[in-house]
């Protein structure tokens, strides 16, 4: 009889305790809704990893740097972007109700990698190897021809004007010959074989003939 009336208490009571039960699992669910911004211009991160501590679930926030997720009271939240440093939140035990909003700031992070150099080929001397094997089209060699050709680039020399470097060689060669013959009458190369010599090896080359 004892047994029995142990047995019809406890089906009375266990839809209470389920009950019950049931309101604190659901009192313990909490929405946490808000944003993610930067600490000093208070401005919108992006794909913000916005992960449940120990859980492994998570969501990210969106482009206005907006996110929502469901978690626990008393579960943490971390919060990890390129760029910036990881943060924790842990949600208070004391919250009331079952929504609540956060603003998530965080701070730049600087990261220094290691220097990496690509080179096309592992070492100096497979380089050489592939170079020396290497097949140049035909017309690559017409063309470093032509742009080595004397005529081509006498030429250009007479048209292209002089850079900085030159026109500064000719203005130091002018005040060189200045102060030689300071104080007294300069040579007239009119008298002077060698300025002769020259003058008709250059007539001889068509360097005088008329350029269109």
């Amino acid at each position: 009889m004892h047994k029995k009336l142990i047995i019809l208490f406890s089906l009375l009571i266990l839809p209470f305790l389920v009950k019950a039960q049931f309101q604190a699992f659901k009192d313990s669910i909490i929405q946490i809704s808000g944003i993610t911004m930067t600490s000093d211009s208070l401005r919108a991160i992006p794909a913000v990893s916005v992960l449940v501590k120990g859980q492994g679930r998570g969501t990210i926030s969106n482009s206005q740097g907006v996110f929502s997720i469901v978690a626990f009271k008393g579960d943490t939240l971390t919060f990890s972007a390129v760029g910036f440093r990881k943060k924790d939140y842990k949600i208070p035990l004391e919250l009331v109700g079952n929504r609540f909003s956060v603003i998530q700031l965080m701070s730049e992070d600087t990261i220094y990698l290691s220097e990496t150099i690509i080179k096309p080929y592992p070492t100096r001397k497979e380089f050489e190897k592939m170079f020396v094997s290497m097949d140049i089209p035909n017309d690559m060699y017409e063309i470093a021809r032509k742009n080595n050709d004397q005529a081509r680039l006498r030429a250009l020399a007479r048209t292209i004007p002089v850079d900085a470097a030159g026109a500064y060689n000719v203005y130091m060669q002018k005040q060189q010959q200045s102060l030689y013959y300071a104080g007294q009458t300069p040579p007239q190369n009119i008298f002077n074989p060698l300025a002769w010599a020259q003058f008709i090896e250059s007539w001889k080359r068509g360097d005088f003939k008329r350029k269109d």
